[in-house]
C-alpha cells in the first residue's frame, strides 16, 4: 500500500497524537549538571563564554546545587578551580583542595538525594594545563599520571563522591582507579569512564571556565575526531577494567559514535553536551537566529535518540523544568 491509502501525517495531526507516538523521551533524572567551584570566591562569577553559567563560591555552589536537585536533575558533575597550581597538580589530590572541600560541602548538603560526581583529572590543577604529569621531554607521562589518578580517586571518594569521572584519557586509568578505590574501602564508589573523548574544538569555553593554563594541545592522548573504531576499542578496554558507565564527549558532533557505543555495550551510556555546543546555541539565540528553547530541546533529544541514557548539559536545570511542564 502507498499514498493515498497510507498517510503518515495522520499521526502528526494534533499535539495529543504527536505526544502519544513520540519515540524518544527524556526525563529530568537523566540530566546531569556540570558545575564549577572556584577557590577564594565570595560570590558567583559569570563565565563570559558560557552565558548563564558561573564559577561558584562554596556558598553559592551549595545553593545552586539544592536548586538543581529540586528541579529534578539527576546528578551534578563538579569541577574545581584552584587559586594556585603546580607542575604535579597537587591541589587535585590534596584533601583540602577546593574540589575535595566542595565535594564534602555538597555531600553534607545533599546526602543521597542526587548523584554527586567529580571530575577526576589533573588539568584544572596543573600549571602547564595538561591532564597528566610531564616527562622530562615535555610529553605526558602516562604511567606516572596513573599513580596520581589513583590518589585523586580515593580523595574524591573520601570527600563524598558517589561517582568519579576519569577524563584524562590515560591508558589503564580505569583499572588503576578501581583497584585503588577497592583497596581503600570504597568498593561501592562508581566509575563513569570518559571512554570516548575527542581532541575537539568544542572545548574552548570550558577552558575559560576552569582558567586553563594549557599551552599546545592534547592530541597525544585525546582521540582523533576522524576515528570511530578506536573509540569502540577504548570503550571495550574501559569496561574490561571495571567502568560502571561509559561516556562520549563531545555529543552533537559525534552522534554516530554515540549510537555505535550504545549498540556495542550493556552498561549505561552517557554523553557530555560540551561548552562549545552550549555556547553556539546561546550565541545564535542571542542574535535572534534560532528559537532558543526549541534548539535546546532539539539538541538534547538528538543526543538521547542516538543512545545516551544520561546527558551532561549546562541546560540541565532549565531543560528539567521544561520537561516537567511539557508532560
Amino acid at each position: 500500500m502507498s499514498y493515498p491509502d497510507v498517510r503518515p501525517r495522520r499521526l502528526r495531526r494534533t499535539p495529543a497524537i504527536r505526544r502519544l507516538v513520540t519515540e524518544t523521551r527524556m526525563a529530568p533524572a537523566e540530566l546531569v549538571l556540570p558545575m564549577f567551584v572556584k577557590e577564594g570566591l565570595t560570590e558567583p562569577r559569570p563565565i563570559a563564554t558560557l552565558p548563564g553559567v558561573f564559577q561558584h563560591s562554596r556558598d553559592s555552589l551549595r545553593k545552586a546545587a539544592v536548586e538543581a536537585v529540586q528541579a529534578g536533575v539527576g546528578g551534578i558533575m563538579l569541577f574545581g578551580v584552584p587559586e594556585t597550581r603546580d607542575e604535579r597538580g597537587s591541589g587535585g589530590t590534596d584533601p583540602n583542595g577546593i574540589l575535595n572541600v566542595a565535594l564534602r560541602d555538597l555531600a553534607a548538603e545533599l546526602g543521597d538525594s542526587t548523584v554527586l560526581m567529580s571530575d577526576l583529572c589533573l588539568d584544572e590543577f596543573t600549571s602547564h594545563g595538561h591532564c597528566g604529569l610531564l616527562a622530562p621531554d615535555g610529553s605526558v607521562d602516562n604511567d606516572a599520571t596513573l599513580a596520581a589518578y589513583a590518589e585523586m580517586g580515593v580523595a574524591q571518594a573520601a570527600a563524598g563522591a558517589h561517582m568519579v569521572g576519569p577524563s584524562g584519557m590515560m591508558d589503564g586509568q580505569v583499572g588503576v582507579i578501581r583497584k585503588a578505590l577497592d583497596a581503600a574501602g570504597y568498593a561501592d564508589t562508581s566509575i563513569l569512564a570518559y571512554a570516548v573523548k575527542y581532541a575537539s574544538a568544542f572545548f574552548g569555553p570550558f577552558r575559560d571556565a576552569v582558567e586553563s593554563a594549557l599551552q599546545g594541545d592534547r592530541k597525544g592522548y585525546q582521540q582523533d575526531p576522524a576515528n570511530l573504531r578506536e573509540s569502540l576499542r577504548e570503550v571495550e578496554l574501559d569496561i574490561a577494567e571495571g567502568a560502571d558507565l561509559v561516556m562520549v564527549k563531545p555529543a552533537l558532533p559525534y552522534l554516530d559514535v554515540l549510537a555505535a557505543v550504545r549498540a556495542t555495550v550493556d552498561v549505561p551510556v552517557a554523553a557530555y553536551q560540551v561548552s562549545g555546543e552550549y555556547a553556539m546555541v546561546e550565541a545564535a539565540a542571542a542574535n535572534g537566529w534560532v528559537d532558543r528553547e526549541r534548539a535546546i530541546m532539539e539538541t538534547l533529544t538528538s543526543v538521547r535518540r542516538a543512545g545516551a541514557q544520561i546527558i551532561l548539559t549546562y541546560w540541565a536545570v532549565e531543560a528539567a523544568t521544561m520537561l516537567r511542564e511539557s508532560y
